[in-house]
């Protein structure tokens, strides 16, 4: 296993290739039972034969737990919309479309998109969620249907490899979930919004629900959870303007 060609470096884990794979290498106090549903998810993933990267091997490197998996070789969406911002409604097109071809896919046995927001919602109170806004979170997202499609939880176009021959990869299923298609969406268009990508916060929204034939006003609907469900993370910078979208009721 070599660990010297560092290709990513998070708050919490280090990510490397060798050769074709990719070794991604945990923090001593990641929870070992959140890296082990990760391998999971992935593995569930699979099953329903989108283009991800496989799970190889699940181990320690250096005394650190370890998911190994396939390394797509290609460019992040996000990095062709830097290098080419005259292509930028050809590629929302193509993320818009990869989203709601997950959307389409079936994995019965992930964890329920509703029962993890419960959570969060009242995991907010740490981080500063008043017991009033969270109740109303609480009861809004009680009212909303329960769907089962795939739902990525950081549908963003850094997870998103493009290989040479224009095939699409989907990285990072540490988040995923069945549930409400909208939630996912309403995720996305807040991580272009915590980015300052305000424009393309708002074209994605709208290339979402006119693909979908999804009513704008029932995905910003669960903007407020989702933003809740945010606040967890914990970083200071995103927590006033998260907070704000909690509180926020009317969009239009």
């Amino acid at each position: 296993m070599d660990l010297t060609n560092v290709i990513a470096v998070r708050a919490d884990k280090k990510v490397y290739r060798d050769g074709n794979l990719v070794i991604k290498v945990f923090d001593e106090n990641y929870s070992k039972a959140d890296i082990l549903n990760e391998a999971l998810n992935q593995a569930k993933i699979e099953e329903t034969g989108l283009n991800i990267p496989g799970v190889v091997e699940v181990t320690k490197a250096e005394g650190k737990w370890s998911i190994i998996s396939d390394f797509i070789e290609g460019k992040t969406l996000d990095s062709l919309m830097g290098e080419n911002p005259e292509k930028m409604d050809e590629y929302l097109d193509l993320f818009v479309n990869l989203q709601l071809s997950m959307h389409e896919k079936k994995a019965p046995n992930l964890n329920k998109l509703k029962d993890k927001m419960h959570r969060k919602i009242s995991a907010a109170a740490g981080a500063g969620l008043e017991a009033t806004i969270r109740y109303e979170l609480h009861m809004r997202l009680d009212a909303v249907p329960t769907h089962t499609k795939l739902c990525h939880g950081d549908f963003n176009p850094s997870n998103i490899i493009i290989k040479d021959d224009g095939s699409a990869y989907i990285l990072d299923w540490s988040h995923a979930t069945q549930g409400n298609a909208s939630a996912d969406a309403a995720k996305t268009y807040l991580i272009f919004k915590i980015a300052g990508k305000d424009d393309i916060a708002e074209k994605y929204m709208n290339l979402f629900c006119k693909k979908s034939d999804t009513a704008k006003q029932y995905v910003q609907n669960w903007l407020p959870i989702i933003a809740a469900a945010q606040l967890v993370k914990g970083n200071p910078e995103e927590k006033e303007f998260l907070l704000n979208w909690t509180n926020v009721v009317d969009y239009e």
